[in-house]
Order: C-alpha cells, then structure tokens, then sequence
C-alpha cells in the first residue's frame, strides 16, 4: 500500500522529482526512479480553459502548494504547463515532507524554477548534502531566502557553492548544521555582500577568527543568531560591534564565555539593536544594562535567563531609557526584587510579556504596582510567576485589570489556590492559567492493625 503523507501518496509526491521530456509533441514526465511513463490527457478542452485567459489562470495557480501543484499538473496538458510555470515556484517549503526528500528532489526542483525561485525551506531535510545543494546554488542563482536548518548532511562545501553563485542572497540558516567552520563564514562574506541574516546556532566549531571574516564583508547585517556557539569570546563581539552598524537582533545564548567588555562593544556600536539575547550568559553584570540604556533606546525584547548578577540598579537605568520594551525574560534573575517592577510599570507602558519564574524575591506588592502600570489594562498578555514562593492570591487580584491577558504560569507558586485561580477566572474567562496543585494525602486504610512501611523504610 502507497503510504500518505499529508493526503498525498509517496508515489505522487515523487512527481517532484521527475524530468520533463518530450515525445512526438505530446508533453510526458519519466519517473526518474522507476523509469514510467505517465501520457497526458489530449482533452484540454474544460471550459475553465476556453472562458480564462492564461495569466488569469496563473494567477490562480500563484495560490497552490507544492503539493496541489504537482496534482493539477498531471490533469492535463494545459494544467501541466500552468502548474509547472516558473512563476508558480517562487516559495517552496518542504518542511512537511523532510523525511522523504533526497537530493535528487532538490536538484530537479532547481532545474525546473530556475531564476524564478527567491524563497526555499529545506529545514530539517536530513537527506539533503552538498551535492545537491551545488546543483541548486548554479541553477537558483535569484534565491533570496535559504533555510537549511538541520540538514545535518551539508559542509563548508554548501557555502562555497552559495558564495560562488548566488551573490543575491539576504537570509540564511545553518542552525545545527554542526559541520560549518570558519570557511563558511569567509566564504559568504567574499560571495553574499547582500546578507542582512544568518543563523549559525550551535554551530560550535565557529570562532571570533569566522565572525571577523563575516562581517568584513557583510557590514549589513540585521540579525545574528549565534545560541550555542561555545567558543565565541568577546573579541568576537568586538568585530560585530565595528563592523555591523544596523544590526537589529542578535543571540548569544549560552555563549558562555561573553562578558561586559564584549557585549559593552555592541551597544555602543549597534544602536539600532531592537532584541538581544543573552540567556545564560551568566558573566554578565548591571554594566551591561546600563550600556543598553545609554546607547540602545529602540530595545524591544531583553532575554537575560540565568544571568544571576544582574540587580534592580541596573533594571532601574534600563526601564527609564528603554521605553520601547515589549518582553522581558528575566527568569532565575535571582536577585531582582519589587523595585524592578515598579520601574517597568511607570517607564515600559508596551511591555506585552514578562517573564519572573525563580526570581524568588518577587511578592504581591510588586504585581500590584504591575498590575497598576501603564502597561496592564491593554498590552499585558503573558506572566510567568513560576517557583515564586512569596507570590498569593493577592497577586492574582491585582491582575484583574489586566484584560489583554492570556496566560499566566503559575507552577510551585505554594501559596496560591485554586480558589484564587477561580476568582480570576470570573473577571479573564479566556485566561490559560497553568498551575500544578499536589494531590492531597489520602486519609490512613481503616481496621487494619499492621503498620505500613514503604519500600524504602523497609531498606533502611
């Protein structure tokens, strides 16, 4: 039995990857795998096609997935010639059938869009490598937008390939393609001048030697997503800093080895920054806040998780410069107390989402004053309060009045209840509220005399 996927059988997905030929004037497609023959009905004779002129059609067909257009392809001839335009091709994502795409999938698809292809999702096709992606790079050579995130197949070959041929690409993702080195990076920045984003997540073997020879080359770029690149050192962000004046969003999760000096660079050289991330960059310190105050007043999202030595000082300077602020990540930021909500609640009036799980110091007096800023009654919608053990609900009453909320996380909050939960609910019906409430002890068995251990007393 063919297997389906997504209502479309394997044997008809494999349409794809089938080369046109011709046959005394009648249009057919050669299976390349299993050398078939599939002849085309003669009748183009439909009133769709009599009453609709073809670039209405087309237009029509601009609308179709991947999927439909290769079923209207093999209606008719007239169809086939529609679904196959060029112009039909110009986005394709493949996300849905990764499993099921080799290279020879991507070669023919290159062949048959061509310089009309400007947008290709490839995330998660592990089947695909550097040849096919060589084959592509020389026929697509207009593509814009290239998402290769964990094609785990593809080397500092694949970039070369880009380098060489498409000179017009402005996005690129090789997140968890483990295999990229700083070959890569020079390679883009001798060939892609054009790229405003790149993604290189836990690409671990990049250094600040890939990332000076990057943005050399690529002073443009906008967003920079670097999350799990372990080696990166400051004088890595320095080059950023000097060299990447619009840049607007830039990741350094868990790069662990970032400190003030480095991220201190970028903010005095990057004042366009709109989002930056540093979870788990636990070196950092209030300098850094007050660097983002003073010269990033654009700052809309702040993701500092597991930065423990940041204080309220510096969410004080932060709040009364950086007005713009829409969410805020500030989970395990141990030592923030109450003062710092009450700075986001008179400065930040758009904060849409704030995030306080193990920030232990937090109690009901500062949700209050949250619930009673600027920002509560429209733009709120998401708090996390996980693991705030001073949190009750009290705390829950002073966000009644928020009613753009949506969600407010809950768990290991020992003091709240579900009484409270329900209150809340009385005044936000729509709110997800996740909470976690242990099962209450069941009452001691009745007559039996013999006292009950468990396994483990009994080993002790």
């Amino acid at each position: 039995m063919r297997r389906e996927m997504n209502g479309v059988t394997k044997s008809r997905f494999e349409f794809l990857a089938r080369k046109p030929i011709q046959q005394k004037n009648i249009w057919c497609w050669r299976d390349v795998k299993k050398s078939k023959i599939k002849m085309f009905s003669n009748n183009d004779e439909a009133v769709i096609n009599k009453k609709l002129p073809k670039e209405l059609l087309l237009r029509i067909f601009s609308f179709l997935d991947v999927v439909t257009l290769c079923r209207c392809a093999q209606v008719s001839r007239a169809w086939n010639v529609l679904a196959l335009d060029g112009s039909n091709w110009q986005r394709i994502d493949l996300f849905d059938f990764q499993r099921d795409i080799e290279g020879r999938v991507v070669e023919n698809i290159s062949k048959r869009c061509g310089g009309f292809l400007r947008k290709l999702s490839l995330r998660g096709c592990l089947g695909v490598g550097d040849n096919a992606l060589r084959i592509f790079a020389q026929n697509c050579r207009n593509i814009e937008v290239l998402n290769l995130n964990g094609c785990t197949k593809i080397t500092d070959t694949t970039c070369t390939s880009l380098s060489k041929f498409c000179s017009k690409l402005r996005h690129l993702d090789l997140a968890s393609c483990t295999s990229i080195t700083n070959l890569s990076l020079k390679a883009l920045s001798e060939g892609c001048p054009l790229l405003e984003q790149l993604n290189i997540s836990w690409c671990d073997q990049v250094t600040k030697d890939g990332i000076q020879a990057l943005v050399r080359g690529c002073g443009g770029l906008k967003a920079l997503f670097l999350k799990g690149c372990t080696q990166l050192e400051d004088e890595a962000l320095k080059y950023i800093g000097a060299h990447c004046p619009e840049l607007v969003t830039l990741n350094l999760q868990t790069c662990l080895q970032i400190t003030d000096d480095g991220l201190i660079t970028i903010c005095r050289g990057c004042h366009k920054l709109q989002s930056l991330c540093a979870s788990g960059c636990s070196n950092i310190t209030d300098a850094i806040l007050n660097a983002l105050g003073q010269n990033c007043p654009r700052l809309r999202i702040l993701e500092v998780a597991r930065c423990s030595q940041l204080t309220d000082v510096g969410f004080t300077t932060l709040a009364k410069n950086c007005h713009e602020l829409e969410k805020m990540d500030l989970e395990e930021c141990v030592q923030i107390t109450d003062s710092t909500l009450i700075q986001l609640s008179i400065y930040c009036p758009r904060l849409q989402v704030l995030s306080l799980s193990h920030c232990e110091l937090i109690t009901d007096d500062g949700i209050r004053h949250l619930g009673n800023g600027a920002c509560a009654h429209d733009r709120l919608e998401v708090i996390e309060l996980d693991n705030c053990p001073l949190i009750t609900d009290a705390s829950l009453e002073h966000l009644k009045s928020c009613h753009s909320l949506e969600r407010i996380e809950l768990y290991d909050c020992q003091q709240i209840t579900r009484a409270g939960i329900k209150r809340l609910r009385t005044h936000l019906p729509n709110i997800k509220v996740h909470a976690y409430f242990a099962p209450v002890t069941p009452p001691p068995s009745v007559g039996g005399s013999r006292q009950r251990f468990c396994r483990c007393c009994i080993i002790l």
